[in-house]
């Protein structure tokens, strides 16, 4: 797995695999790029500082404490 985050975008991209991306779906400020074979290849997570802070709210406290935005 591989992780990039662009601050220009605010984009944060998970990569699952190196398949070649045949599809994409988005729901909301995420977008899913899919193979052929109907795995996910790409995920890209839009405003990702927004999603993160929200997100890392549900954190337990003991993890909570680690991340900082």
């Amino acid at each position: 797995m591989k992780m990039r985050y662009d601050p220009e975008d605010d984009i944060l991209m998970i990569w699952f695999s190196d398949q070649k991306v045949d599809y994409a779906e988005q729901e909301k400020n995420m977008i899913v790029h899919f193979a052929k074979d109907n795995k996910p290849v790409l995920l890209e997570i839009l405003d990702a500082s927004i999603f993160l802070k929200e997100t890392s709210k549900i954190l337990p406290p003991q993890v909570r404490q680690y991340v900082s935005f």
